[in-house]
């Protein structure tokens, strides 16, 4: 008898299957003596469609929403039906005593696997593979070390709700909005509250009025002070930074208060994938979808890092006696130096590193035992390597310190404040340079200069004063680093405090979720990129008017994501979430439809729909821009660009109309017109 392992994708089951010893291939299948690898290709098996429950919901009408199913049903993916067939044929084989869960170890996988026997009634016992790297080691240790399936029923059961969720709230508000506003408009219970936070900073910028603001800085020969107040630096009256700079200038003062104190900065926390994906943003102007399905590779092709789609940015107590190989794995070319001092010594990682507590199913992303061959990455993987080896070398290293000198000079009754560091131990400084973002405007910042010369008590000249003109600056607009901190954070968009608390800790999506969630906001058209930019269009503003106040709030979908995190770890019932998911859903169908607002297309095109005369509408496709007919009814699309017949982007419908009413070779290759002309043959055989 044999066990049937069930992995994500191909080329981890390849992988799996090397090391299980199973070299014999099958169609859809790696066979060995004792195991039978296969895999999913994503997901094999979703949510029916509402046409699936009605075949009259195919059509699109406002009277049949919202559309509630008694029961959830699932289907088979018509266009990985064959390799289901496949899984499902090997599932049934005499041979087969247990099934192993090997796709990715996290909610998602879960899914995957789980849908997938279900689908083909699964009866007999399984089990789960559950490994944060892909190593050999690990797959080996992971397989002596299978769990009970049944253990991870409640993960499971986060998953269908999440599944669930999407597709009540986000087809019954899509298709409501389309049918309201008779536009090609979508929502769903993350991307809308995205959305709705960045519409709202657009507001902020627009609706901003720059201030003049002036400073002064005092030149003391050896050094330099900037006037502050109990109000801070500012003053907004000239003529008010003009008379302090005139009782200044020139005119003898004393070092009134001088301070040095011993400081330190502990190394940054291990990455998470959000985490990752800011800094890489910040550093390597990577987007978040990017940087994901580089760290993808690394983890699955090259076995150099540890499971991606992490919320944790800690180790567990039993990773540490692993530091060391994985130290040794990775000491080569510009990594040796740095490493070279913690292989000579005891590593005793603290708090800042290890803490069971703050690790869940995955720990954080750091390298794998796995010999580190730079020769074998391409540039963009050495660069994505290169953060997270610097990283996880850099919480291994003693903190930053240095000697801060704080010193404030007293000039006819004005205080000029200066400040002064001398490091005193680079600590993991010297490994991983200080993050590059930093929010707070150079002239609200105390710059660095050397004090350590001066005594309390001293005499000084000012020997001139400058005065500097500047304007109160709008709130900076999202780029992917920012914007996905304001995901993961989204309970300060919450007023009411004791709801706020409740949130603390979720936020909108998963760290999985939200490079995609911005990817399908840009692709429909609601933000664009400008450089590093995110920037809401006038389709993304006018929908944050359409859809409900519920909808867009973070509120409302935060507290979902905290129910999921709960129905995973046992904390609260499956079925009261869905319940109240459908009751929700009810009330935002109502909302809009009650709604008066009004929508107006903004990405009107000078071209008319050859079927209906209509001015079309310019759209994101998946292969480029479109052309699209905003009448629903009619649905015509063609490329921006009108191709030659039988282009792959000519609508299907078209292509065999133009085939069987029309001449190519008599009228050309223009798609207008060779429609147009079918058009008219095919009304005269009428």
């Amino acid at each position: 008898m044999k066990s049937l392992v069930l992995a994500e994708k191909p080329s981890v089951a390849r992988e799996i299957a090397r090391v299980l010893k199973c070299p014999n291939k099958g169609k859809g299948f790696l066979e060995g003596d004792r195991y039978v690898v296969t895999w999913a290709l994503g997901h094999l098996v979703t949510l029916a469609e509402p046409d699936d429950y009605d075949q009259s919901l195919k059509e699109w009408r406002m009277e049949d929403l919202p559309m509630l199913p008694g029961k959830m049903k699932l289907k088979v993916i018509r266009q990985t039906s064959q390799q289901y067939q496949a899984v499902k044929a090997l599932m049934r084989r005499a041979d087969i005593k247990d099934l192993i869960i090997a796709t990715d170890a996290g909610r998602e996988g879960e899914l995957v696997a789980r849908w997938i026997m279900a689908m083909a009634q699964w009866k007999k016992p399984f089990y789960r593979l559950w490994i944060s790297s892909q190593t050999d080691a690990a797959i080996a240790e992971g397989f002596s070390k299978l769990q009970p399936g049944k253990a991870f029923d409640n993960l499971y059961d986060a998953a269908v709700c999440r599944a669930e969720a999407d597709w009540l709230v986000g087809l019954n508000v899509t298709r409501t909005l389309t049918c309201k506003f008779n536009a090609q408009l979508n929502a769903g219970r993350v991307q809308t509250p995205t959305l709705a936070m960045m519409v709202q900073r657009e507001a902020e910028i627009k609706n901003f009025k720059p201030k003049d603001y002036f400073t002064i800085r005092a030149d003391f020969g050896a050094y330099y002070g900037d006037w502050r107040n109990s109000g801070g630096g500012r003053l907004y009256d000239i003529a008010t930074a003009q008379a302090i700079a005139g009782r200044v200038s020139g005119q003898t003062g004393v070092i009134k208060e001088m301070k040095t104190e011993s400081k330190q900065e502990p190394p940054p926390l291990a990455y998470d994938l959000t985490e990752l994906q800011r800094d890489a943003n910040r550093r390597l102007g990577w987007s978040a979808h990017k940087t994901l399905a580089v760290l993808q590779d690394l983890y699955e092709k090259h076995k150099l890092v540890t499971y991606p789609r992490t919320d944790s940015r800690y180790i567990s107590s039993d990773i540490v006696p692993t530091l060391p190989a994985r130290l040794a794995g990775m000491n080569r070319g510009p990594y040796e130096a740095l490493i070279k001092p913690l292989l000579v010594q005891k590593l005793s990682p603290g708090k800042r590193l290890v803490d069971n507590s703050k690790v869940s199913d995955h720990h954080a992303i750091i390298p794998t035992e796995q010999a580190l061959r730079l020769n074998s990455l391409d540039d963009e993987e050495k660069r994505l390597y290169d953060l997270i080896a610097r990283r996880f070398v850099a919480v291994l290293y003693p903190p930053w310190r240095y000697e801060q000198t704080n010193l404030v000079t007293m000039v006819n009754g004005e205080s000029f404040h200066s400040r002064g560091r001398l490091v005193t131990d680079p600590g993991w400084k010297a490994v991983q340079a200080a993050s590059a973002d930093n929010n707070e405007p150079d002239e609200e910042r105390l710059p660095e200069q050397t004090l350590s010369a001066h005594r309390q008590g001293e005499a000084v000249k000012a020997q001139s004063c400058r005065i500097d003109k500047h304007k109160t600056k709008p709130p900076a607009r999202y780029n992917e680093a920012t914007l996905l901190t304001a995901m993961e954070h989204c309970g300060q968009w919450v007023e009411d405090e004791e709801l706020r608390e409740s949130i603390k800790g979720s936020g909108l999506g998963t760290p999985a979720t939200r490079a995609e969630i911005i990817e399908k906001l840009i692709h429909a058209s609601y933000i664009e990129r400008h450089g590093k930019e995110l920037t809401p269009t006038s389709k993304g503003i006018q929908l944050i008017g359409l859809v409900p106040e519920a909808l867009r709030s973070p509120l409302l979908t935060a507290s979902w994501e905290q129910r999921l995190a709960d129905i995973a770890k046992g904390k609260a019932k499956k079925s009261a979430f869905i319940e109240d998911i459908r009751r929700d859903t009810t009330a935002l169908v109502e909302a809009v439809k009650n709604s008066a607002t009004t929508y107006r297309a903004d990405n009107v095109s000078k071209s008319k729909c050859p079927q209906c005369g209509k001015f079309m509408l310019l759209v994101n496709g998946k292969r480029g821009r479109l052309l699209s007919c905003p009448d629903r009814a009619c649905g015509y699309r063609q490329p921006e660009k009108e191709n030659p017949y039988g282009h792959k982007g000519s609508n299907r419908a078209t292509q065999k109309l133009i085939s069987q009413y029309s001449d190519k070779e008599e009228l050309g290759t223009n798609l207008g017109d060779l429609l147009k002309a079918a058009l008219a043959k095919k009304q005269e055989e009428k």
